[in-house]
């Protein structure tokens, strides 16, 4: 009874962001330890709860990480979010020179003498994010000048998601997307927006036409290639080509049924390659059938319906800004994930978070949480002094 009272006094916030928080990494904690056995058997002699402790300790460091951000008030958070952006954007541009590359690409960061790896695009997701709320609540006067607002803001996010896209392109579509919804919730013209919608557009056809029409068949560039190509031919009807990882994700729903084969009892987790992080989702599917896979959907999306809630009853646009922006990257990822996982989209190599085995992206998105729950939190303790 003294734990459950001191956890209720120590954590503020929206209750039900909590909530799902919980259930999510517990499903998490499940589903990687499902996964990972054969991971285990490759490549620790068969110890399964390697893994399993592994994602434990990160989730735990992430969790308090969170518990540690979410008792700041996000007015501090002003500051960093004014120069973030600027170590992110050098770290992105080191790591494509220098970085460390890992499943044939780079986009990993290793820190001298002691050996962890991290992936820039992590920290830049969340500085990206900061900025843009800080820039456009301080730009409110303003907001409709293209050349005071609009043009400074738009180079640096086209500067980090190209930055980004060299080597993940999937990392950044969802920031660009994130920014771009930022962008009009943040009240910038719509015309403006739409401009830069129909360019973006014409470069990313222009992009993928070229892609398709290079010989070039290695790096991430072949990489890139070989997953648009088997994506179109897939929806035109051609499964023929379908990747091997598709295939066995399409098993593994196809065993789901309703139900599920039930917890631990995935069959194509022996089969399906990085089962533990980009198709968790199919194991999860297999596991709990679609009674679960549409719980998890559920999950995410009354994540992003409190969040909603927290904008609405926010006084201070970089609150509201911050809250948004830092929840649709989230809940954009994870649904990537999941349509990957049925494949309604192509490939991207995005985890599902919370849910994926923990790595450094887990820890800066239990970070990114933790701040929505401060702005929660100073809008909790703002109407207990108006009442």
């Amino acid at each position: 009874m003294e734990m459950i009272r001191w956890i209720k006094d120590n954590t503020k916030g929206d209750k039900i962001i909590w909530i799902v928080i919980i259930l999510l990494s517990l499903w998490g904690i499940l589903a990687v330890y499902s996964s990972t056995g054969t991971l285990a058997y490759k490549n620790k002699g068969g110890n399964t709860e390697y893994y399993l402790i592994k994602h434990l300790g990160i989730l735990a460091m992430g969790l308090f990480l969170m518990w540690m951000a979410h008792l700041i008030d996000f007015r501090y958070y002003t500051r960093p979010a004014q120069y973030l952006i600027y170590p992110a954007i050098l770290l992105l541009a080191y790591t494509l020179f220098f970085g460390t590359s890992i499943n044939q690409a780079q986009r990993w960061v290793t820190v001298p003498g002691i050996g962890i790896s991290f992936q820039s695009s992590d920290f830049a997701k969340v500085a990206l994010v900061m900025y843009i709320a800080h820039f456009l609540s301080k730009r409110q006067e303003t907001i409709r000048n293209f050349k005071k607002t609009f043009l400074p803001v738009l180079i640096v996010i086209v500067a980090v998601c190209i930055l980004i896209g060299i080597a993940d392109l999937s990392t950044a579509s969802v920031l660009f997307a994130t920014s771009l919804l930022l962008l009009f919730i943040g009240r910038i013209p719509l015309k403006h927006l739409a401009s830069l919608f129909f360019i973006s557009s014409a470069v990313i056809a222009i992009v993928i036409v070229l892609i398709l029409s290079t010989n070039f068949s290695g790096g991430r560039v072949g990489t890139w290639k070989s997953r648009i190509e088997n994506y179109v031919n897939f929806v035109s009807g051609d499964k023929s080509v379908e990747s091997y990882q598709n295939q066995q994700a399409n098993i593994a729903i196809a065993h789901g049924g309703l139900f599920g084969l039930g917890p631990g009892k995935s069959e194509q987790r022996n089969f399906l390659p990085l089962a533990y992080a980009d198709f968790i989702y199919a194991i999860i599917i297999e596991e709990y059938g679609l009674v679960g896979a549409s719980t998890i959907v559920i999950l995410y999306l009354i994540l992003l319906w409190r969040t909603v809630r927290i904008v609405i009853k926010s006084p201070k646009a970089f609150g509201a800004l911050l809250a948004i922006g830092l929840s649709l990257t989230l809940v954009i990822q994870a649904f990537m994930n999941m349509g990957v996982a049925v494949h309604i989209l192509p490939n991207t190599g995005l985890s599902l978070p919370f849910i994926s085995m923990g790595g450094t992206s887990l820890i800066f998105t239990s970070f990114a949480m933790g701040v929505i729950l401060s702005v929660s939190r100073f809008n909790e303790s703002r109407q207990l002094e108006v009442s």
